[in-house]
């Protein structure tokens, strides 16, 4: 066809059809039951010409209320330096989606490569992939990855002070695997170390994800917890918010085998949930477990620097059947994001931002408490940007009069608690502004 980007024809559509031995597209969805095919027409708008369809899309626009959010959960309103729009559309990095001609892929694969040295160094972890859709599915992946490494065993325990919606995930997902999930209770807003241990005792557990900081903020302490479990041949897998890692310790420092998470607190819009990116790191040794592309620097034959995909056989595309997982990869857009805003910011600014948010946090939580109307939920236990605290008051009616003024409240926890986090990004005027509001 001289003219490839043009629709199919209706003879390339003939032949095509009697290629494969049917006579119309609808024999393609025979096997659709007729209950569930869709007969009414379609309610689509006429064609409107760029100027309408314009002013159609800001009256749309205009139906979003920005909001001042307090709210976290694993999702937080960081700063987006609006350079990283810009960037993101360079044709360096705008090649082939799948880089599997690096003749034609470097750009790809070259911030590919940076972005795994990045999150490599974040975690302190010797071997990242080039990401994961998102926080949920990684950790679901790094779950697959301990069960394939420990030897005849398939039950993984996951603290129940991991994010509500990553254990859901990563629970489904074991179901269809055939891995058993066993939760850790937790025990004043932190994981009960005592029960890992009798459930480690046991023998036959493959590995333990453990949060940090947790979906309460709090940075829980886990010094000898990695000696506990590799005394018991069981990994460890740490779910960890990568810019709080700028400033806490890293999985790696805690002895972890995998760091897994969401990377959409590196700048990353809160967009109504997504685009988002999940990393996931791990030690060299079980690097041939790891789902995804992998990028490694190389040499060509005039002996300049140059990229590759390497270890390529634990891919779906490769052998479908026996990939370490058929999850594959994000399309890494999204690790191009991080990329860039983690360069634009620099290690001095990721620490920072995150001085600017725990001294924010602070302030909201001393003000809160000083008011005599919250108390702590968890008294004396570290958290840097998000925390939760008690009160008798409404919480649904005071997020609703937050609403009206503009403001994103805390989250309702139930039982009388409510999380509320603080970026860098919230002023002083802003957290003053959101007492006198909860308590008027």
């Amino acid at each position: 066809m001289s003219n490839k980007f043009i629709p199919h024809t209706e003879e390339d559509i003939r032949v095509m059809l009697d290629k494969i031995g049917v006579d119309t597209i609808d024999d393609l969805y025979s096997d659709v039951p007729a209950e569930v095919v869709y007969k009414e027409e379609y309610d689509v708008p006429s064609a409107m010409s760029e100027i309408e369809l314009r002013k159609h899309f800001e009256t749309l626009g205009k139906k979003n209320k920005p909001l001042t959010i307090f709210a976290g959960g694993g999702v937080y309103d960081h700063y987006s330096p609006s350079v990283i729009n810009h960037l993101l559309a360079r044709s360096e990095f705008y090649t082939a989606y799948t880089p599997y001609q690096p003749e034609i892929s470097q750009g790809t694969l070259q911030y590919i490569f940076e972005y795994q040295s990045i999150i490599s160094e974040l975690t302190g972890m010797e071997a990242t992939n080039a990401s994961m859709y998102d926080g949920a599915t990684a950790t679901a992946e790094a779950m697959f990855m301990m069960v394939a490494s420990a030897k005849k065993r398939n039950r993984v325990l996951i603290s129940s002070t991991v994010a509500d919606r990553v254990v859901e995930v990563v629970k489904t997902y074991a179901k269809f695997h055939g891995v058993d999930i066993t939760i850790i209770p937790e025990k004043n807003g932190i994981t009960d170390l005592d029960a890992m241990k009798e459930e480690l005792a046991k023998g036959d557990v493959a590995g333990v994800i453990l949060p940090s900081p947790n979906k309460y903020g709090i940075l829980e302490d886990y010094t000898g917890v990695a000696d506990c479990m590799h005394a018991e041949k069981a990994y460890m897998a740490i779910n960890a918010d990568p810019s709080a890692l700028a400033v806490i310790r890293t999985p790696a420092e805690w002895g972890a085998d995998i760091a897994c998470g969401d990377g959409q607190s590196l700048g990353m819009p809160l967009n109504f949930g997504g685009p988002y990116l999940g990393y996931i790191s791990c030690a060299k040794g079980m690097l041939r477990k790891m789902p995804g592309r992998v990028v490694g620097a190389t040499k060509d034959a005039d002996g300049k620097r140059a990229y590759v995909l390497t270890l390529q056989a634990r891919e779906q595309h490769i052998r479908r059947e026996k990939a370490t997982s058929n999850i594959c990869s994000n399309q890494s857009l999204m690790a191009l994001y991080a990329t860039i805003y983690v360069a634009l910011m620099g290690k001095q600014g990721m620490k920072e931002l995150n001085r600017i948010a725990c001294d924010g946090a602070h302030y909201l939580y001393s003000k809160l408490i000083e008011s005599g109307k919250f108390t702590p939920a968890y008294p004396g236990l570290p958290f840097l940007k998000e925390f939760v605290v008690k009160t008798d008051l409404d919480i649904e009616a005071i997020n609703s009069r937050l609403l009206d003024n503009g403001i994103m409240g805390g989250i309702n926890l139930g039982e009388g608690k409510v999380a509320f986090a603080v970026t860098e990004k919230r002023t002083k005027e802003e957290i003053d502004n959101l007492v006198t509001l909860m308590l008027s």
